[in-house]
C-alpha cells in the first residue's frame, strides 16, 4: 500500500482507456484517497460511473476545464474545502485540434498551435501554480508526455512541439518548486490505444511498428503507466524531482 493516507488529484479522467484512468486505478489500489477531475458535463457522468469501480470512493469528482482558469481556482477551493491538502497532482491532458494532426506541421495555424500549447503545456502550470497552496510537504506532481517530444513521429506535428514544451517545464517547475520540497516528474508512455491516441493519423503504423522495434517487442499497457505513477507519488521516489522517465517497453533506447 504505497499510497496508503495520501490524496492525490488527477487532472483529467476522460474514459476507462484513457491513461489517466489507469493510473487511477493503480492509485486505488494502493490506497491512494483520490480526486478526480472531468471536462465537462458531456464527460462528467462517466467519470462518476467508472469512479464506483474503485475499491475506495473518491474524495471528490470535479469539474475542470483548463482553458477557464475560474474552474482551476474553484478546483483549489474545492480541495481546501472537502480535505485541506493534498499530497499528489497527476496532470494527464493534451488537445490539439484534428486539422492540426491531419495536416503537415508546416501549415499549422496560429490558432490551433495556440490551442494545443495551453492545454497541453500551459495547463500544468496552472494547476501547479493554482494548487501549490493546498499542496503538502514533499508532494508530487506528475505529468504524461510522449517520445514525439524529442523525435518526429508523423502525425504527432504539433502535439511534439507541445510536449517538447511540456517537458521544459517540467524542470523549470522542478527548481521553482524544489525549495518546497514538491517533486515535479514526467512519464514518457509508449503509444497506447486510447481514444484520443487514435486521433493521430497514421497511429496503428506507429503501433506496430513500435511492437517490432522495442527490445521487449510489445507495446506498453496502460497499468505499467499507471504502476509508474503510483512510483512517482510515493516515498520510493523521494530523490527524484526534473526527470522523464520512459515506459515504452525500451523503444527509446533503438536507433533503429
Amino acid at each position: 500500500m504505497l499510497l496508503q493516507d495520501k490524496r492525490i488529484a488527477i487532472f483529467n479522467v476522460a474514459n476507462k482507456r484513457s491513461i489517466a484512468w489507469s493510473i487511477a486505478k493503480s492509485m486505488d489500489d494502493q490506497g491512494a484517497q483520490l480526486i478526480l477531475g472531468y471536462q465537462n458535463e458531456r464527460t462528467k457522468g462517466a467519470v462518476e460511473d467508472l469512479a464506483k469501480e474503485l475499491a475506495h470512493a473518491p474524495i471528490a469528482v470535479l469539474p475542470c476545464d483548463v482553458s477557464l482558469p475560474d474552474q482551476i481556482e474553484q478546483v483549489q477551493e474545492s480541495i481546501r474545502e472537502k480535505v485541506g491538502t493534498i499530497h499528489g497532482l497527476v496532470h494527464s491532458l493534451a488537445f490539439a485540434p484534428r486539422e492540426s494532426l491531419q495536416n503537415a506541421y508546416l501549415f499549422t495555424e496560429r490558432e490551433h498551435f495556440l490551442t494545443a500549447l495551453e492545454i497541453s503545456t500551459y495547463s500544468l502550470v496552472a494547476l501547479a501554480r493554482a494548487l501549490t497552496p493546498v499542496l503538502s510537504d514533499k508532494a508530487s506532481i506528475t505529468t504524461l508526455t510522449y517520445y514525439g517530444a524529442e523525435k518526429v513521429m508523423p502525425g504527432y506535428n504539433v502535439m511534439g512541439v507541445a510536449k517538447a514544451a511540456l517537458e521544459a517545464s517540467v524542470r523549470y517547475l522542478a527548481h521553482d518548486l524544489g525549495p518546497a520540497g514538491v517533486r515535479v516528474n514526467a512519464i514518457s508512455a509508449g503509444p497506447i490505444n486510447t481514444v484520443a491516441a487514435r486521433g493521430v493519423s497514421g497511429f496503428l503504423d506507429i503501433l506496430e511498428v513500435h511492437e517490432q522495434r522495442a527490445p521487449l517487442k510489445r507495446t506498453v499497457e496502460g497499468r505499467e503507466v499507471g504502476d509508474t505513477a503510483v512510483f512517482l507519488a510515493s516515498d520510493l521516489s523521494s530523490g527524484i524531482t526534473g526527470e522523464v522517465l520512459y515506459v515504452d517497453t525500451g523503444y527509446n533506447i533503438m536507433g533503429f
